[in-house]
């Protein structure tokens, strides 16, 4: 039976705590992956957890995990707060009007406050180190640590299209309607909460054309920087 990506990132978390501070390394690897709708970042992220732990980056007690849409569950335990508050932890920003009308009727708590909840965890996992963090202006919050590379996947619009279109089995016109939701979406997430363009390739390490590589070669180039940059942090 496979494993869900909660059972996956607790046991990662249980891994983790599991190593007594005088065995931990300062500050181990930590990557995290800003994306265009379509342009299959979760699925290289999974394929670059995999070739990580499998070249022997992380130790079988302590495997690569992808934080995604599964983040939201890790926040709100973190925060001991309730379960049902994981369907308005998505990467929009609303109008301020929205926020406050939704937060005076107690709907939530307001989402500048669930995004520093969020800030807080991506900051203790990527310190964690072995964490693939994708979206939720994770680049931007972690910029700070010299543990983590910063990586941005693009692509086509056709070939987003095609791939989404496929995925979710929509016409392409649906499919089209999708991506600019989605990327409109981070895009306002990004600008609203951390005030960055999310387009700015200033905030990455690298920017891969996934269109042109692929799923399978972009996790492999990837997962050969960050390696390289790895050794680069452990000389100085």
């Amino acid at each position: 039976m496979k494993t869900s990506l909660l059972e996956q990132f607790n046991r990662y978390l249980a891994a983790q705590a599991a190593i007594p501070d005088k065995a931990r390394p300062p500050m181990p690897l930590s990557i995290t992956i800003s994306r265009e709708a379509g342009a299959g970042g979760t699925t290289i992220a999974g394929i670059l957890a995999d070739r990580l732990t499998a070249a022997g980056s992380a130790s079988a007690s302590t495997p690569w995990a992808v934080f995604d849409s599964n983040l939201a569950k890790q926040v709100l335990e973190d925060h001991k707060l309730s379960p049902r508050l994981e369907a308005f932890m998505t990467e929009e920003a609303k109008l301020p009007i929205q926020e406050i009308v939704e937060e005076v009727l107690g709907l939530h708590p307001s989402r500048w406050t669930m995004v520093q909840h969020t800030t807080k965890t991506i900051l203790r996992l990527a310190a964690l180190g072995h964490a693939i963090l994708v979206g939720r202006g994770a680049h931007v919050i972690t910029a700070r640590l010299n543990n983590v590379f910063h990586v941005r996947l693009v692509a086509p619009l056709q070939t987003r299209i095609r791939y989404t279109a496929d995925r979710y089995h929509l016409a392409d016109d649906e499919a089209v309607r999708l991506l600019k939701e989605q990327d409109d979406s981070r895009r306002r997430y990004v600008r609203t909460y951390f005030d960055v363009e999310i387009d700015d390739p200033t905030q990455y390490d690298v920017t891969i054309n996934t269109g042109r590589l692929g799923f399978a070669r972009s996790a492999e180039l990837i997962a050969n920087l960050a390696s390289q940059f790895q050794e680069a942090l452990q000389a100085r």
